[in-house]
C-alpha cells in the first residue's frame, strides 16, 4: 500500500467487551488495528463469531468500543454527540447481508432509495422519482422498478437496491457486511463486479466483511483475518 493514498479511517487498539454470567467478561474484539485508504477495499475475513460484525458496528457508530479509537479523517468518532453521529452517518453507509430485512416492506423502491435524502433535507419530494431512476440505472436495474415493492424482486435485484441506497448519500466509506453470502454463485459474481465498477467510477472506499476467503481475495486490496476477536493476519 502506497503511503500516498489518503487515509479515510483508522481503527486504533479497538477493544469491545461484554459482560457474561458469573462476573465474567466476553472479549469480542481484542486490540484491533486497521487503516482504510481512499478508493481501496479492505477485506476482513473470519468464521462466524470471530468479531467481524461487532467491529463493523463500532465503525458505523452503532456501538461504542470499550477502549480504543475509530478515526474518520483523523477525528475520533467514538465520542461524538447524538447529533454529530447523525450528521456523520451521511459519510458512512452500509450494505447489509439481507437487504429485505433492512427495507420497509410497505415502501416502494422510489421511497426506499430517496428516504435518506429526505431525512437529511437534501432533496425535494418532486425530485424523488428522477433521483431514484438515476440510482437504478447506476446499479443496472430498469427505471420502472421505482414503483415496485421489495418482495416483488429477486435476491440479487434487492441487493442492487441496497447498494443504490448506500450510494445515494455520496458516502466516503461503504461498509459491506456479507453482501453476497445469501446469493447464488452466478449472482454473487455479478454483484461483486458491480461493486468493483462503482468503485472505479466514483473512487469509493469499501470495508468488505465476509467468511468466504475467495470472495474477499477477489475484491480486496488489503485483507485482514480475524480469529476469536483478534486480527491474526493483515496484509
Amino acid at each position: 500500500m502506497s503511503e500516498n493514498h489518503e487515509i479515510i479511517m483508522q481503527a486504533k487498539h479497538i477493544v469491545k467487551q461484554f459482560p457474561a454470567s458469573h462476573g465474567r467478561t466476553l472479549t469480542a474484539c481484542n486490540d484491533v488495528n486497521l487503516t482504510m485508504y481512499k478508493g481501496r477495499t479492505l477485506g476482513i475475513v473470519g468464521e462466524s463469531g470471530c468479531g467481524k460484525s461487532t467491529f463493523v458496528r463500532m465503525v458505523i457508530s452503532l456501538d461504542q468500543p470499550t477502549s480504543g479509537e475509530v478515526l474518520y479523517h483523523g477525528k475520533n468518532i467514538t465520542g461524538l454527540s447524538k447529533k454529530e453521529t447523525w450528521e456523520n452517518r451521511q459519510n458512512l453507509q452500509m450494505v447489509f447481508q439481507d437487504p429485505l430485512a433492512s427495507f420497509n416492506p410497505k415502501m416502494k423502491i422510489r421511497d426506499i432509495l430517496t428516504e435518506p435524502l429526505m431525512n437529511y433535507k437534501r432533496i425535494k419530494r418532486s425530485e424523488r422519482t428522477a433521483k431514484a431512476k438515476e440510482l437504478l440505472r447506476m446499479v443496472e436495474l430498469p427505471e420502472d422498478f421505482v414503483d415496485r415493492y421489495p418482495h416483488n424482486m429477486s435476491g440479487g435485484q434487492r441487493q442492487r437496491i441496497g447498494i443504490a441506497r448506500a450510494l445515494i448519500m455520496n458516502p466516503k466509506l461503504i461498509i459491506a457486511d456479507e453482501p453476497v453470502s445469501a446469493l447464488d454463485v452466478s449472482i454473487q459474481a455479478q454483484v461483486l463486479n458491480l461493486l468493483q465498477q462503482l468503485q472505479k467510477d466514483f473512487n469509493l472506499t469499501y470495508l468488505f466483511i465476509s467468511h468466504d476467503l475467495s470472495v474477499v481475495e477477489h475484491i480486496s486490496d488489503t485483507v485482514g483475518v480475524m480469529y476469536l476477536g483478534t486480527m491474526v493476519e493483515y496484509s
